[in-house]
């Protein structure tokens, strides 16, 4: 028994030399920056260890290899990273502020972004951080903001300089200039990105100097919530990202002829006839929660109320109430006879009960989101099959002269675009919003999507290019958003061969990798307000929208804030290095590759 224990005891102790020996092993590994822009794997314990360029961690190599480090997206000014850091201490950190003109709600949202800055400090180092005595320099955050806007639009100014120094060899020096307090907020995440670990201590870039501002005014995401409900706080996630990757766009697309879950305290019947479940409803309360949270994080909320098809589910109790039908065509079979997709749902623009109702909605959105001058319409995908088979359509088009063309519905269309506009422009003035009469380009704006109403041919006949921005949603090898270029209509583009995110998950679409999404290049010129990535949730719900999006949306952030000359591969590993960023902010995003090729870039070409 004892023979047999010893040799028992012989085993255990060669297995625990055998695993110290494999332990030190993995500490030998080292990341070595080669031609100053990219970072490769070292085995063993070489004496390149010492060497200024090996690092012991791969996200350390990466802040201190190459011209950006990790910085995602790319700035578009002057960038010197140095090629050293210093420990300091995260909870050893006072904010210094310069804050002209401040209002009280500027004051609110900066301590927001503050406090957003320490949390995903805290997220990323949390092992760190430990207390006030622990060894670093002390940090100093000096905010310099020169203005006092606070209301996000496509004309606020968010640049940002960003400058890190030593000071007298004992303090950490960090200083953010803006002329808004929304440039302010980007300097902050740039600023989260340029810390690091080193020997389980935080560390920070000894030396930056960075000028920044965005291309395009117009940097969004778009989440369908009306085809599969996703949570609030499933959205709060998807904004948390979206701001990590310096997205200003939140365009929530919020109803559609499956389901209503936006609640209207004045029209009850559309969350009743409308809402999957009474847990699935968007109350006001919810969606004003939205417009705080995205605000904090420099995104605006543009809300969709899509009209005047994908509409459906939620319209049917017009009878009920003496009210006529307010919509036509909902859920008649066979579908592809009334509709592009199941439920079938088309609004009934002869029916003056309609606008009555359409009124109130847009009070109680213009209520909602005040400061939002914007709304987005919807607009795409009309039917005329569906009108084209309902009697009382039919007998007023006879009753007015007009017949059953494509250019007769048409009409029938436009003349519906130009009542719910002016529904739209009372319940702007109603609720006090700052309301222009005058025609040019700082009036409100109402976004639509591409469609036959849209196409270049008969545009200028139906829709102002000085109300409406076109979203256009055609494929990379149309010609018509330079064409609406020409005729001058602002555009947001949302290159469906590319940006469509659900894509490669039905039907005969195909799924767009990373790369896909970052090589996708936007139109030229004049007019280009921006673009968007879209995810359609016909095929995603709060399980499997992380997984979706992320973090393939954020190849678009960049597209969208400096679009690059260079191609995706050039943007790899500060791609893979964002990629991790999402994860520590709670996301979970899908994986771009299996973990060799991280480690060795450039590889898996």
């Amino acid at each position: 028994m004892f023979c047999a224990m010893s040799k028992y005891g012989i085993v255990v102790l060669v297995l625990f030399h055998a695993f110290q020996h494999a332990v030190s092993c993995l500490k030998d590994i080292s990341y070595k920056c080669t031609n100053e822009e990219q970072c490769v794997r070292v085995y063993g314990n070489t004496k390149s260890a010492s060497e200024s360029h090996v690092f012991s961690t791969l996200s350390n190599c990466r802040l201190l290899c190459g011209k950006y480090g990790p910085l995602w997206p790319r700035p578009t000014g002057h960038v010197t990273l140095g090629k050293e850091t210093t420990v300091v201490n995260p909870l050893n950190l006072r904010f210094e502020q310069d804050f002209i003109n401040q209002t009280t709600e500027g004051t609110t949202i900066l301590r927001e972004i503050k406090m957003y800055f320490l949390r995903n400090l805290r997220k990323a180092f949390q092992t760190q951080i430990l207390h006030e005595s622990t060894p670093g320099m002390p940090i100093i955050i000096k905010i310099q903001i020169t203005s006092n806007e606070t209301n996000l639009s496509w004309y606020v100014d968010e640049s940002y300089k960003l400058k890190i120094s030593i000071e007298n060899l004992t303090t950490v020096v960090t200083t953010i200039e803006a002329k808004t307090i929304f440039g302010t907020r980007h300097g902050f995440e740039t600023l989260l990105q340029l810390f690091t670990t080193v020997n389980s201590s935080v560390n920070i870039l000894s030396q930056a100097n960075i000028i920044d501002q965005p291309i395009y005014a117009h940097r969004g995401l778009l989440i369908d919530t009306a085809r599969n409900y996703i949570p609030i706080k499933c959205l709060k996630r998807q904004i948390d990202a979206m701001a990590a990757s310096k997205f200003n766009v939140f365009h929530w697309h919020i109803t559609d002829t499956q389901s209503f879950p936006m609640q209207f305290d004045t029209v009850p019947e559309m969350v009743f006839y409308g809402a999957y479940s009474k847990e699935e409803v968007y109350s006001q309360n919810d969606i004003k929660s939205i417009i705080k949270y995205a605000k904090y994080r420099g995104i605006r909320v543009i809300l969709e109320l899509d009209a005047p098809a994908h509409a459906g589910n939620g319209w049917q109790w017009g009878p009920e109430k003496d009210l006529g039908n307010l919509a036509v065509c909902v859920n008649q079979k066979p579908w592809r006879n009334f509709c592009i997709e199941p439920p079938c749902g088309q609004l009934n623009p002869i029916n003056p009960n309609l606008y009555t109702v359409l009124q109130q909605i847009y009070k109680d959105i213009a209520e909602m989101n005040k400061e939002e001058s914007v709304i987005h319409m919807g607009g795409d995908e009309v039917f005329f099959g569906c009108w084209n088979a309902t009697a009382e359509i039919i007998n007023y088009l006879m009753d007015h002269n007009l017949g059953r063309t494509e250019q007769d519905f048409l009409t029938m269309w436009s003349k519906f675009q130009k009542k719910v506009l002016n529904l739209w422009d009372n319940a702007r003035r109603a609720n006090g919003s700052a309301y222009s009469a005058s025609t040019n380009e700082h009036s409100s704006p109402v976004i639509l999507w591409s469609s036959r109403l849209t196409d270049p041919l008969v545009i200028d006949k139906f829709l102002s290019k000085n109300r409406y921005v076109i979203q256009t949603w055609l494929p990379s090898s149309s010609t018509i958003p330079k064409e609406l270029q020409k005729l001058g209509y602002k555009l947001i583009v949302s290159t469906k061969d590319a940006w469509y995110l659900d894509h490669g998950f039905w039907g005969v679409t195909t799924y767009y990798t990373w790369k896909k999404v970052y090589d996708n290049q936007l139109p030229k010129g004049n007019g280009i307000l921006g673009g968007e990535v879209c995810v359609w949730t016909e095929y995603i719900d709060e399980y499997s929208i992380d997984g979706r999006t992320w973090p393939r949306a954020a190849a678009a952030a960049e597209r969208l804030w400096s679009n690059p000359e260079t191609k995706a591969i050039d943007a790899e590993s500060r791609f893979f290095c964002h990629r991790e960023r999402l994860i520590i902010r709670g996301i979970q995003p899908e994986a771009l590759a299996p973990r060799w090729c991280e480690q060795n870039e450039k590889q898996c070409h």
